[in-house]
Parts: C-alpha cells; structure tokens; sequence
C-alpha cells in the first residue's frame, strides 16, 4: 500500500458537478474549482456555462472518452510537478460511468494523492427515491451497443439479488424494458427521466407495465436511470407472447447469433419454455425470408 507524498505533488480531485439543478453543487467543490490550477473536464464548453454561472475563472483542459489516455501523461506530469487538477464530467460524479477511471489508476501508481469531493450521482439519486430495495443494489450503467454482447451481459445478472441499475438514452429505453422482461421476468422497475431538472419524472410498474405506458408516448426526452428490483419469478414465457412477437423475438436472435439453427432453436425454447420444433420450423421459415 502506497502512501501520499502530498508536499512534493499536487492532488486530483474528482469533483461531483449538478445532473441538471446547478444549486445542487456543494460548498467544497466551488472551493475546490476555484482553488485548483487547472480543471480537467468530459466538455470543456458544457463544464464553462457551469463555471461562468458561478464566476469561476481558470484554465480548462478537455479530458473525455476519446482522448483521456492521451492525456494521462501530461495531467500525470502537471500533478507531479505539484499542480492540483479538478476532474469533472458533464454531469454527475466523474469516473462513474463516465470519463476518468484510467486517470485516476495512473495517478495512484505514481502515488499522487486522489480525493473525492462528492456530490450528485444520478444513479444514487434515483435508487433513493424509487421504493425498491436499497439494502443492497448492483450498478451496471450503460450495457453494450452490439445486441449479441448486451444480451450476454442480462444473462448474466439474472441470479442478483439485488437492485440493479442501469442508465439508457431516451431512444433506447423501451427496448431494454421489453429484452430485461424477456430474459429476466417481469420484475418491479422503475424509470427515472430528468432527474433534477423541470420535467423530472419516475415511471413505476413491471418491466412489461412501464415499456407498455412508454411505448404510448409519442416521444421520450432526457438520459434514463433504470432501476430493476428483484423478486422470485419465473423468466418470461412463450405462453405470454403472441405468435407476431414470438417471431419478431426470433428475427432479433438471427441478427446477432452465430449458432446453428438447431442449436438456436434448444436455446430458444428453453429460455421461452416452447416447443424446439416449433421453435425449429419458424427459425427456418424466418431464416429464409430473413436471408
């Protein structure tokens, strides 16, 4: 274990920004913001307006998903030589599915000191007013773009027992409703929009219930935090489904698998508790309209 030679370098502060109300930003991280040299941030112009709001002047240095690894050295040497940096995201608390994890492992093992100033956290500030357990909960974030990869990532969460939270985009969110209901069972689950901002909202029902009042909605604004709790319930079956949507379910899995038709239609069946030569026969009548 490393200890922190503070008199010889600076300090990285990860620095907790508003999610939307910029009264919702503490004493200390005004401090902090004005006192750092330079302050290391996901957008520079989106991290201004909250600095001009709050007449803070310093120097700015963009540090986000595309070139934070090129930037660990020279923030690394700025530290090293006994400047202290400011990490802030757009929104949120730095590093949590967001922009700085890689910063933050380079500057402890070049044993500069890292200290937290927390703040808002969408994730947390959702969990906490959704009614479903918080005793123990299990953050996911973002799943992965390629539906294959997203799939295989529920598959695996379906034996937590806890709350698991993910956050989704507005076009997005229905979508994973309906594949979480498919794969884990129609669990209590909340959406929340807007958090903080005019049109917050928290959408509660089932996974099934919710995408159902979203699905009516002509459109759907503002980065989403899901919440699913658990319960002891039996995955989503095939019984529960139409035969338009059990295609439609096997249209999706013959864009992403890779398996054999037989092997498709084993996994399938198991996972819908249908017939594997019914399951079988429609994989081959799809597959040739879908080639």
């Amino acid at each position: 274990m490393h200890g922190f030679n503070v008199e010889s370098t600076g300090i990285l502060y990860i620095v907790a920004t508003p999610i939307g109300n910029l009264e919702d930003i503490t004493l200390r991280a005004l401090r902090i913001l004005r006192e750092a040299d330079v302050i290391a941030a996901e957008d520079t112009r989106h991290t201004g307006k909250l600095l001009n709001h709050y007449q803070i002047r310093k120097p700015l240095i963009s540090c986000h998903e595309h070139n934070e690894e090129g930037r660990i050295p020279e923030l690394v040497d700025r530290l090293s030589g006994g400047e202290s940096i400011a990490l802030v995201s757009d929104a949120g608390t730095p590093s949590v599915s967001d922009p700085g994890y890689r910063l933050v492992a380079a500057a402890v093992s070049a044993n500069i000191s890292v200290i937290p100033v927390p703040g808002p956290c969408a994730a947390v500030a959702a969990l906490s007013v959704s009614g479903l357990s918080t005793d123990s909960f299990h953050f996911v974030g973002f799943l992965h773009k390629k539906k294959g990869a997203r799939i295989r990532q529920i598959e695996s969460l379906k034996d937590i027992k806890a709350t698991i939270i993910f956050y989704e985009s507005p076009k997005r969110i229905i979508s994973l409703l309906q594949e979480l209901a498919l794969i884990l069972g129609d669990r209590p689950a909340v959406v929340a929009r807007e958090i903080t901002k005019i049109h917050e909202e928290y959408v509660r029902g089932t996974l099934v219930t919710v995408a159902g009042e979203l699905e009516e909605r002509t459109t759907i604004k503002g980065e989403c935090v899901l919440m699913v709790g658990w319960q002891e319930a039996e995955s989503c079956k095939g019984d529960d489904l139409s035969s338009d949507e059990i295609d439609q379910y096997i249209l999706k899995e013959l864009e992403i698998s890779s398996l054999s038709k037989s092997k498709l239609a084993k996994e399938i069946s198991n996972r819908l508790s249908l017939s594997r030569q019914d399951i079988y026969s429609r994989i081959v009548k799809l597959g040739n309209s879908f080639n």
